[in-house]
């Protein structure tokens, strides 16, 4: 299905992104925006927001959307990870951090104790910058959800991805709509103080009705922010796009949104998940 025009893009240039793109390449870094094929790279990267991806760059679940890679026994986790992120950090002019994580079954926390050692490490070099960070599901095991809610992070988000009936055609059988919510619902349990987050991506053949539906399950569990964008193929092997949705139809929807109660809503066809997220911040900031 050929790209309508309003998902044309420009190329990423600036300053702080000839600055991450370098830290990348030779710091050993990665970035969920590269790895993801994010199309707002070059916008985010230059407002002083990036979001790094943390336990290595191979997954193990195997959801039908995602560009990044599989593995079944992925590398072990880098235990100077901690201390190369805030290198990169001091390097770095950000304003807003964003950590997000791949999917670790093969460990056997899950990767709980590394992402606690990652944001401790850069919350005791840098203690006034705001993190937020986008955390897997832990096969909805309370105890590691319940510690990643108490890292004193800024905002806390775990991705809801599809609507209900497509769950298990677009995501990994390990992940699951109703272990999502409830993993949303259990950080809340856990810190009622915390914010919460999630998104959705639209294309894979679901109806407004749906997409409506899922928003009413968000906030229900009491998140507070939430995104919207359009599901783009990242390879020939992956899933491919049902629709195309224009943008005033994600405009309709940031505004059910709102009268839902959302305190801040990321609707469009190029919003992704960390899309705008210093802005979400700085709106939720007395």
């Amino acid at each position: 299905m050929r790209k309508p025009p309003w998902l044309k893009i420009q190329l990423p240039k600036g300053e702080n992104w000839r600055t991450l793109a370098g830290l990348t390449t030779a710091g050993g870094m990665e970035t969920v925006c590269e790895e993801a094929k994010c199309p707002n790279l070059g916008e985010c990267w230059n407002s002083g927001t990036a979001t790094f991806l943390l336990l290595g760059k191979d997954c193990t679940r195997a959801c039908r959307f995602c560009s990044v890679e599989t593995l079944k026994n992925p590398p072990p986790p880098d235990p100077d990870e901690p201390q190369r992120l805030v290198q990169a950090l001091q390097t770095l002019k950000l304003k807003y951090l964003v950590l997000t994580t791949v999917d670790r079954d093969d460990l056997p926390d899950q990767g709980a104790s590394h992402i606690q050692a990652c944001v401790q490490a850069v919350q005791t070099a840098f203690p006034r910058l705001p993190i937020e960070l986008l955390m897997p599901d832990f096969r909805g095991e309370q105890g590691l959800i319940g510690q990643m809610a108490q890292l004193g992070l800024t905002v806390a988000g775990h991705n809801l991805e599809c609507v209900e009936r497509l769950s298990n055609q677009v995501r990994d059988r390990r992940c699951g709509y109703q272990q999502s919510l409830q993993v949303l619902r259990t950080l809340k349990t856990a810190n009622p103080g915390l914010t919460t987050k999630s998104g959705l991506m639209l294309g894979f053949g679901e109806t407004q009705e749906e997409v409506i539906a899922a928003l009413q399950d968000l906030r229900k569990a009491e998140v507070e922010l939430v995104t919207l964008g359009q599901y783009l193929q990242p390879t020939l092997t992956k899933l491919p796009v049902e629709r195309y949705w224009p943008p005033q139809e994600f405009a309709e929807l940031a505004v059910i949104g709102r009268e839902m109660g959302f305190r801040f809503v990321a609707s469009g066809p190029l919003v992704r998940s960390s899309y705008k997220a210093m802005e979400q911040f700085l709106l939720e900031a007395p």
